[in-house]
């Protein structure tokens, strides 16, 4: 998504000329470039496919809209186990119309989970859950922190349901730091995602994630919160940001391949 001005045959490309080794996909451009013909033109260039995004929007209570997303999750689990990624990340969903019960939609959540980590674990196949920032509880995550994640995924096997670090959503957060220990100690961590915090938010708000470096968020520190906590997987750039996408995406691609070795890289 950081670059989805890119065919994916063009990304593939210059994440091979850059030294990229991974790439996250979703779900949207795989479908639209075909699921084996995705994972083929993945594998043959050697890159590996770190996760796919995205799963989740667990929070319906008509029966007919959770049978359909729980039909649609098994989907996304058996597209993950088709790209050989082992994590499948979950923005969990928000409140349904009419409902102001945080409290219920999260158990929707807890509930549906408990169908699905058996399946994924079938799959060979981990789901993240991703806290989104606050500003996202209504209409996108009612899952706003690390704790509320790490209480949800506690319910069920770390190798079943773990969570998804990013700093766009988290950085905020003083408790923060402890919860990454905690998901640490317990397996937890599946994966870990940068952007930036920038201001003013866009409109909408949902394209404001910001270019590593050019805003508010410490990534080094971040880094050094995960690494502590026993994490040694992939560490993914997710950007969404019109600025971006209205640019060459080979120049955004290289330009963040330079902000992650001077912002993250040791």
């Amino acid at each position: 998504m950081t670059v989805r001005q890119l065919s994916l045959p063009e990304l593939v490309d210059n994440c091979v000329q850059l030294g990229v080794p991974g790439v996250g996909l979703w779900r949207a451009p795989v479908h639209s470039y075909g699921l084996e013909a995705t994972a083929k033109l993945v594998r043959d260039a050697g890159l590996t496919v770190t996760t796919l995004c995205r799963g989740g929007f667990l929070t319906a209570i008509d029966p007919e809209e959770r049978t359909a997303a729980l039909a649609d999750n098994r989907r996304a689990v058996d597209e993950a186990a088709a790209l050989g990624t082992e994590v499948l990340v979950l923005v969990s969903g928000g409140l349904p119309p009419g409902s102001k019960d945080l409290r219920a939609a999260r158990e929707r959540i807890a509930d549906a989970l408990a169908e699905l980590g058996p399946y994924a674990e079938a799959h060979g196949v981990r789901l993240a859950i991703e806290p989104l920032h606050p500003m996202y509880a209504s209409d996108r995550c009612v899952v706003s922190t690390l704790a509320q994640a790490l209480d949800l995924a506690e319910r069920f096997p770390a190798h079943q349901v773990g969570v998804t670090v990013d700093t766009y959503h988290i950085w905020w957060d003083d408790q923060a730091p402890a919860q990454i220990a905690r998901a640490g100690a317990g397996g937890r961590i599946h994966t870990f995602q940068l952007a930036d915090w920038t201001t003013p938010l866009p409109e909408g708000v949902l394209n404001g994630r910001g270019q590593i470096g050019d805003g508010s968020i410490d990534m080094r520190e971040w880094k050094g919160y995960v690494e502590a906590a026993g994490y040694t997987g992939p560490i993914e750039v997710e950007l969404f940001n019109e600025g971006l996408w209205a640019r060459d995406g080979r120049e955004v691609l290289a330009e963040t391949a330079e902000r992650f070795v001077a912002h993250v890289a040791p």
